[in-house]
């Protein structure tokens, strides 16, 4: 067994360690740190990661040994905006919202919302005519947003789509700013960053303790939807969630259940635009199994090409680029002994484009996932969703919202990035594009989509 001093480091410098080239590029900076082998010390000042990259290392803390873990300092941290909802929520908290929460995203559940998918999809198609240029991250966070208002909470958001959108963009702002990361109490200062997160999540909290309010004004109707069962749910007491309990999970599906979608499919749309043949592909596919009606969930099987394009977008653009656990007490892992507190960091972004796993790994392929490839490998050298207990507990619903909204898009329209857009990864709480994603809409078809 080996000595965490024993593993090899990160390049770095004195006093600050390998921080200005992880603050410079986060991506490239743990890709570069991987290649010196399968656990590695990232050399970061006060945060003191380890990087795990082996998939067999991955799984024993994210299954066999999660007991010996908890979220990272990050997401503890997160509780400032999200409180103790299902992400940053541990223990039997975590276990009992969990069990509540859970029947929401049963398969007849999910049946419910796709006819709902499909019908924001096809708004949002309607807005757009060939020949524009559009932000389509922008345009797909509010469809996303709508998407999970109305399916998951039976509302709608209309009007203030606009400010959950900047109180959104405050949120990763915030807490993607180094500072608060590296120096205590950095959020206490009177600082712009800080006075703009303050006011986002207070609009956040304005429009769902509204929504709470016009719910407990109805009473106790089902409505099929997630809200309907925490409303109904009780303690073993017998005591219903209060608004704050019923905040923090309603703000975490609010906020986790568009972003990441929205990120998705933005990202899956950049590389359609950079590989014709495939989107060409897409688009026959589409033709064939739906022609010129709406989408359907009965459609899903035989969409399996959209699935695989959307799977390796999710490969390429994981929107959860990192996930990090920290040890509770010591362990041992990959045959490295860890003492209590160590933050072992596993990247989506190294492991999905290790060449041990997938040729040509920075190469779209998606026929890549035609023959099997995901039972072949191992279990989590491809987990965009995480894994273990955590999965993440919106995985199905995530997928059938990105394979429906991609086809009603894609049955009418093409996406070109436009000329002289800049189009880099952001990896803040989600990979993002960093200055949007503006792309031209160009018709399906000939003579169609107008």
């Amino acid at each position: 067994m080996r000595s965490l001093g024993s593993i090899p480091r990160a390049p770095s410098l004195p006093v600050i360690g390998a921080m200005a080239h992880y603050l410079r590029d986060p991506l490239s900076f743990l890709r570069s740190a991987a290649a010196r082998g399968d656990i590695v010390d990232l050399r970061l000042p006060r945060i003191g990661s380890v990087l795990l990259s082996n998939p067999a290392d991955i799984e024993e803390v994210l299954v066999g040994s999660n007991k010996s873990f908890v979220k990272d300092a990050f997401v503890r941290d997160l509780r400032r905006a999200l409180g103790d909802g299902l992400l940053t929520s541990e223990g039997e908290m975590w276990r009992r919202q969990r069990r509540l929460m859970q029947p929401a995203f049963y398969r007849d559940r999910l049946q419910t919302y796709a006819a709902q998918m499909v019908a924001s999809a096809g708004r949002a198609a309607s807005n757009l005519r060939p020949g524009e240029v559009h932000d389509m991250h922008e345009r797909l966070m509010r469809l996303a947003l709508e998407v999970v208002t109305k399916t998951l909470f039976s509302s709608d958001v209309g009007d203030d789509a606009p400010a959950v959108g900047a109180a959104v963009d405050a949120l990763m702002d915030h807490f993607t700013n180094p500072l608060v990361a590296l120096v205590p109490n950095f959020h206490r200062l009177p600082v712009p960053s800080n006075r703009r997160f303050r006011e986002g999540m207070q609009r956040l909290d304005t429009i769902i303790y509204r929504i709470l309010a016009q719910r407990r004004a109805d009473g106790d109707k089902d409505r099929g939807d997630l809200l309907s069962m925490l409303l109904s749910a009780r303690d073993q007491d017998g005591a219903r969630m209060s608004d704050p309990q019923l905040r923090d999970e309603v703000l975490t599906l609010f906020l986790a259940g568009h972003e990441t979608t929205a990120n998705t499919l933005a990202w899956t749309l950049f590389l359609l635009s950079g590989n014709p043949e495939v989107d060409a592909r897409l688009g026959s596919e589409i033709r064939s199994v739906v022609g010129g009606r709406v989408p359907e969930l009965a459609d899903l099987p035989r969409l399996a090409y959209v699935e695989h394009v959307i799977t390796e977008a999710l490969r390429l653009y994981p929107p959860a680029w990192a996930i990090a656990r920290e040890a509770i007490e010591p362990v041992e892992i990959g045959g490295v002994r860890f003492p209590e507190g160590t933050p072992l960091w596993m990247s989506q972004w190294v492991v999905h484009r290790d060449p041990r796993h997938f040729v040509e790994p920075d190469a779209f392929r998606p026929d890549r996932w035609a023959d099997g490839l995901a039972k072949r490998l191992p279990k989590f050298a491809y987990f965009p969703f995480g894994g273990g207990p955590r999965l993440c507990i919106g995985n199905a619903f995530a997928m059938m919202e990105a394979t429906l909204v991609l086809a009603t898009l894609a049955q009418r329209y093409r996406f070109e990035v436009a000329p002289g857009a800049r189009v880099v990864p952001f990896p803040a709480i989600t990979l993002r594009p960093r200055y949007g994603l503006a792309m031209r809409v160009l018709a399906r078809w000939a003579g169609k989509g107008a």
